[in-house]
């Protein structure tokens, strides 16, 4: 059998460099479409999809300011706490449901302090209300007009009313049953925070 019997012209030796260049230019594009897809399932974008740490450097928050990252679709409110905020903490105690942070879920080990948090002046938390998942507004100012002359500063969650104290505990009896939670989290160093791993967890 004669190649033109099962494939009249290919023969030609025109047709057959034309032939191959085809098959050749069609790896090539098949290639060079895999390329992309295969990047996008690199062990960096999964890690990132699946919650990898966040690092954040704090060197410009201010005392008393709040800055706003995500970690894991989340919104995580970082906190530069002044010696006025600090000094709220315990006269709030006697009204939270929760001071002492029994509540295990809601903050890593190192958290479970008066002022949740690993340096008094930095707290870290996920802003997100434990009751409905909304996101509370930040209220510093004590004696705040609609929360009454003896609120010391805080956070309120406006759909249902649920207040928290600048360490993210709950007020009693509010909508919210738990505490804020208290990401895992770690300094690099004085200026920069890592966010979703604790110290010695690799990033």
């Amino acid at each position: 059998m004669t190649c033109e019997t099962w494939a009249p012209g290919a023969c030609d030796p025109a047709r057959r460099s034309l032939l191959r260049a085809t098959a050749g230019a069609g790896s090539v594009l098949a290639v060079a479409t895999a390329v992309p897809f295969v990047a996008s399932l690199t062990p960096s974008q999964r890690a990132r999809a699946a919650g990898a740490p966040v690092e954040v450097d704090i060197d410009k928050l201010a005392p008393g300011e709040l800055m706003v990252v995500e970690w894991r679709g989340k919104p995580v409110w970082i906190l530069r706490r002044t010696p006025e905020m600090l000094a709220s903490l315990a006269r709030a105690e006697q009204h939270l449901a929760d001071p002492g942070s029994a509540v295990d879920a809601q903050q890593p080990d190192y958290a479970r302090n008066a002022h949740r948090s690993i340096r008094p002046e930095i707290f870290v938390a996920v802003g997100l209300c434990t009751h409905l998942g909304c996101s509370p507004s930040s209220v510093f100012e004590p004696g705040h007009g609609a929360l009454g002359a003896d609120w010391p500063g805080g956070f309120l969650c406006p759909c249902h009313g649920s207040t928290f104290d600048l360490a993210g505990r709950v007020y009693r009896n509010k909508p919210a049953p738990t505490n804020l939670e208290v990401p895992p989290h770690t300094f690099l160093s004085d200026t920069r925070l890592r966010i979703g791993a604790d110290a010695g967890t690799p990033a």
